[in-house]
């Protein structure tokens, strides 16, 4: 299983919080399950230069040393996304979409005929689909009745995995928290009821 957090709260992050619940739950489901943590705030991916956007149109076989080396960070991306066969995102929802350090990460690993091919159809992702579970924590409501301001990031989220080969996908919304909050009685009753909903302990 792969955890991307991409919260700069760090300790006191609501969404990272949530995303240990995900964890713990795949646990109790799958005792043997291995975690590999990548921290996005902690260590932020490089943003793609103009060495990044020339080497990654070059076939590999073909590659030079400098080439290799502006794509050595994606690949190593590539190759975590590739080796784990679960995905559990928490971030939080910055000006509508997602924050910068997702973004890059993204821009990282979504690579033409590396992770998808371009056909006269569509994209078509080139990864194996696996079960992914995206917490993501809010200031504003942005589902039902009570949303008043626009989500990009859920569209946005589904499009790109969709392009890597990740269909199925669940989103954990934790809507309306006030800022500098702690973790809540709340909070923590409406992610136990997700999780029973959507993990629950007999399940497999």
């Amino acid at each position: 299983m792969l955890l991307l957090e991409a919260s700069p709260r760090f300790g006191r992050s609501q969404s990272r919080a949530a995303a240990e619940h995900v964890i713990c739950r795949l646990k109790v489901r799958e005792p043997a399950l291995r975690v590999l943590q990548r921290d996005l705030a902690a260590v932020p991916p490089a943003l793609i230069d103009e060495a990044f956007t020339e080497a990654m149109y070059v076939p590999a076989a073909k590659q030079d040393e400098g080439q290799r080396q502006a794509l050595a960070e994606s690949e190593t991306m590539i190759s975590e996304l590739e080796q784990t066969g679960g995905l559990v995102i928490s971030t939080p929802m910055n000006n509508f979409t997602v924050p910068a350090v997702l973004k890059a990460w993204i821009d990282q690993v979504l690579r033409l005929e590396r992770t998808f091919r371009s056909t006269p159809t569509g994209k078509v992702g080139l990864l194996t689909d696996r079960p992914t579970y995206v917490v993501v924590a809010t200031g504003g409501f942005i589902t039902g009745e009570r949303a008043r301001q626009p989500d990009f990031l859920t569209p946005y989220l589904k499009a790109v995995l969709a392009t890597l080969g990740i269909k199925t996908i669940q989103f954990l919304y934790l809507e309306r928290i006030p800022r500098g909050s702690d973790w809540s009685p709340d909070t923590d009753v409406q992610v136990q009821c997700w999780l029973d909903q959507h993990l629950p302990c007999s399940g497999r």
